[in-house]
């Protein structure tokens, strides 16, 4: 490769000692060898600190949400390219070196790198089976590598959310820009994930997600409508080819829709609700 930029790979944690070592040697056997490693935790009462100094000298403790985490270590960031992760993620070796590849090739300033779940047990196959219908679909799947020019000139992650930063500054990105794809995979260690942590961080995004259906209320035709989304069509055949898992992740869903209208009338009240429910069939 005739260049050979710095990749700063932004970590944000809190109490993620029983996940962040695997996380953490996936980044030691990356192929891509210049790369800073960036630890923003968020007051851990457990180790993950001690186990985060193990592998580098930069960490800080940060608070209070994640969006302000990742904005902080973007500051403290020395690369031309930052890669935003979190500790129950695992890399396969040459995600940072294919995203730097097809960055310098391509001139693209934004990248996703598409992701599945990995993990025994109900949940996790359900995830996984939700996750493969978002590959390759811009409204759902979450570009997390950018040139750090670009992340400062849209301001970075907006510290007003939890949860939907994620899709939000993509959003607003690529109104103006395209995004590239790398072919490279992330792993989401979601194995020990139940149904009720499920549905108790679900509740948790909706009711800090009121600013979110707010600032961007195009997207919760898109988005909110977590139960009925037009992706779910478009891959019947999952649902054919396997039956049990289909009507599980359906029942699943109508679950987390439960979940995240209460999280969302306890933020804005049952008349916030209606007004966001009744844009859905605005055309």
């Amino acid at each position: 490769m005739s260049e050979n930029p710095l990749v700063s790979v932004i970590l944000t944690t809190k109490n993620e000692s029983k996940n962040i070592k695997r996380f953490l040697k996936s980044i030691a056997l990356q192929t891509y060898g210049h790369m800073e490693l960036i630890v923003v935790d968020n007051n851990s009462s457990d180790k993950t600190k001690e186990i985060a100094w193990k592998f580098t000298k930069n960490v800080y403790n940060y608070g209070p949400e994640r969006s302000a985490q990742r904005n902080f270590g973007a500051k403290k960031a020395g690369g031309r390219y930052l890669i935003f992760l979190d500790a129950d993620m695992e890399l396969s070796p040459r995600v940072v070196e294919d995203c730097v590849k097809l960055a310098l090739k391509s001139r693209l300033n934004i990248l996703t790198i598409p992701e599945t779940t990995v993990g025994a047990g109900f949940v996790p196959r359900v995830r996984k089976f939700e996750r493969e219908m978002y590959i390759d679909e811009p409204d759902y799947e979450v570009p997390r590598f950018f040139d750090r020019n670009i992340f400062f000139e849209y301001g970075g992650y907006d510290e007003n959310l939890t949860g939907p930063e994620d899709y939000d500054l993509p959003y607003r990105m690529r109104l103006k820009n395209k995004i590239g794809r790398v072919t490279e995979y992330i792993y989401h260690h979601e194995e020990g994930l139940s149904l009720a942590g499920l549905l108790r961080k679900k509740y948790y995004y909706a009711k800090r997600g009121a600013f979110y259906a707010l600032k961007h209320p195009r997207l919760v035709k898109i988005q909110g409508t977590i139960l009925f989304r037009r992706v779910y069509v478009k891959h019947w055949r999952k649902f054919v080819s396997n039956p049990f898992i289909g009507a599980a992740f359906l029942i699943v869903r109508f679950l987390e829709t439960v979940w995240a209208v209460a999280g969302f009338v306890s933020s804005v009240g049952i008349t916030g609700f209606l007004k966001t429910f009744m844009y859905l069939f605005k055309k």
